[in-house]
């Protein structure tokens, strides 16, 4: 079996980057070469150098929604943080939201928010110990009340970024290329490109395409089990249509690569293969857990941020490249002063 202790590593905290590179595509970037396990320390825009004429990118186009607010309970005026995770039913206001602290709150119970407290939600459900369902109590038409709810909240940094949101983080957690709304965690690999970037891969006749994968909290969530065939990850939704599917089947037939843009997206695509190993439309949830051993479909190359020791995202990397490979990129990478986490360096595993 694959234990969870073999995923322990030592980072150091000065490695777990609290900002983003000045410029999206000058983040470093280390190349690892399984065939060979050569190690390349590169920066992101020399991923120009390694792909070409038919290859293709697979992107993740959620986009963050500012998912963390502040209120206050009624009577007591405690104060409480709401994290948004999703919205169960529009026309009722319903959303699935996380509460910290969680003790404190009961169903009945009222929460303001807002300098005047103009936003008001009941608590209606408690779903699991920290999880509850909200109902908001507002008049107005559901754009303008996910507008108001939307300006009370704050980009919702991951815990680890021990520093308060700035307005940059805005724009910067977040890729160029965003357009579905719904995730909570943004797909830290597409964070690196730039718009130049991905115009001089489109003049060398290399494709984007993009599927959507609302990400979730459940990455972040501690694994206590050290069999990790008995960690069960939470479901996420993804979308994939036929220009992905199409896209992707050619280069696979045609010999191209195919790089799956973060574990998002490699998630997506994994839960989405045919039984010839080639991808297919999906529309629905995924709770799919990688990890080794591991054969992979349709991907051949891979682009992934620098993960936290026994994450379920190291996991995945590691199933890709390797284990003993990606065990020693990392040693590397810290001696190395890479950067680690959303807002870190960039490793392309091909």
């Amino acid at each position: 079996m694959m234990k969870l202790s073999k995923f322990k590593f030592n980072l150091p905290p000065e490695l777990i980057a609290l900002h983003p590179a000045t410029n999206r595509d000058e983040s470093r970037l280390m190349v690892v070469h399984r065939n060979t396990g050569k190690i390349e320390h590169r920066i992101f825009k020399d991923l120009i150098q390694f792909f070409g004429k038919g290859d293709v990118f697979v992107m993740n186009n959620t986009k963050v929604f500012p998912a963390r607010l502040c209120g206050n309970k009624e009577k007591t005026g405690a104060k409480i943080e709401v994290f948004l995770l999703r919205e169960l039913n529009p026309s009722l206001r319903l959303w699935d939201v996380l509460v910290d602290p969680a003790r404190k709150i009961r169903i009945g119970n009222k929460l303001y928010f807002g300098k005047d407290e103009s936003m008001v939600a009941e608590v209606i459900d408690n779903t699991t110990s920290r999880g509850r369902t909200l109902r908001f109590l507002y008049d107005g038409t559901h754009d303008k009340f996910k507008e108001d709810l939307y300006a009370l909240g704050e980009t919702p940094l991951p815990r680890y970024i021990e520093r308060p949101v700035e307005p940059e983080d805005a724009e910067r957690y977040q890729t160029i290329y965003a357009t579905e709304e719904g995730a909570v965690v943004a797909p830290a690999a597409g964070l690196h490109f730039s718009r130049e970037l991905m115009r001089r891969l489109e003049i060398k006749d290399s494709k984007f395409v993009f599927l959507t994968v609302h990400s979730g909290l459940g990455n972040y969530r501690e694994i206590d089990v050290e069999d990790l065939s008995k960690h069960k990850i939470d479901s996420e939704q993804i979308l994939i249509n036929l220009d992905v599917v199409t896209a992707v089947n050619k280069a696979i037939d045609s010999g191209r690569r195919v790089c799956a843009v973060g574990t998002s997206v490699m998630r997506a695509i994994e839960t989405a293969v045919s039984t010839d190993k080639h991808l297919k439309e999906y529309d629905g949830w995924t709770n799919k857990f990688i990890f080794l051993p591991y054969e992979f479909s349709v991907a051949n190359a891979m682009i992934t941020n620098f993960h936290p020791p026994l994450s379920t995202l190291l996991m995945m990397a590691a199933s890709f490249c390797g284990y003993d490979l990606l065990m020693k990129a990392y040693q590397v990478a810290i001696q190395e002063n890479y950067r680690f986490c959303a807002y870190g360096d960039a490793m392309l595993i091909l």
